[in-house]
């Protein structure tokens, strides 16, 4: 377990009197199949409910893992809604909870949200507060698809994180 606290924190500054923290960890993200873990659950009557149809909206609860492989340590669980909120679909807004697992952060989390440009390999979002550990956090998010699957609709996505934390 020491060797995934070891990966997942990589860097600890000061600035301005504030502690900084940059986190890495993977989402695990499927779509098909019975072990699905992001889901449409409404959209708009006769229209195909999917990423990339206006008023769609999606539950999520990826698992959490410490590197690209699937079976790799599990930290948590990315838990939260995705709403296709363009008329072209190409953005959606994401209120998204990383609930933590592992030992040194069991029980925390990080809130981010904000609207993800998701034809874009990286995207940008905030992380508007936490709990726990990261009571207070303030930072932002950077998205990037390491990989997609689209026969399986199987994605894995980098998160790094920057923390400012009082």
């Amino acid at each position: 377990m020491s060797l995934s606290i070891f990966l997942l924190i990589i860097t600890i500054n000061i600035v301005n009197g504030q502690q900084t923290s940059t986190l890495v960890f993977y989402l695990q993200d499927g779509g098909k199949g019975p072990n699905a873990t992001v889901v449409p659950v409404i959209g708009i009557n006769g229209k195909v409910w999917s990423y990339n149809s206006f008023g769609t909206i999606l539950v999520v609860d990826d698992p959490v893992t410490i590197n690209q492989n699937p079976l790799s340590t599990q930290i948590g669980r990315a838990q939260g809604v995705i709403t296709v909120a363009s008329l072209d679909g190409t953005n959606v807004n994401i209120v998204l909870s990383i609930v933590f697992n592992n030992v040194q952060y069991s029980g925390s989390t990080l809130e981010i949200q904000g609207t993800s440009r998701q034809r874009e390999n990286l995207r940008e979002l905030s992380v508007v507060c936490g709990t726990g550990r990261f009571r207070f956090a303030r930072g932002y998010v950077v998205f990037e698809t390491v990989s997609y699957d689209a026969q399986n609709n199987q994605s894995i996505i980098r998160l790094s994180v920057t923390l400012a934390i009082p």
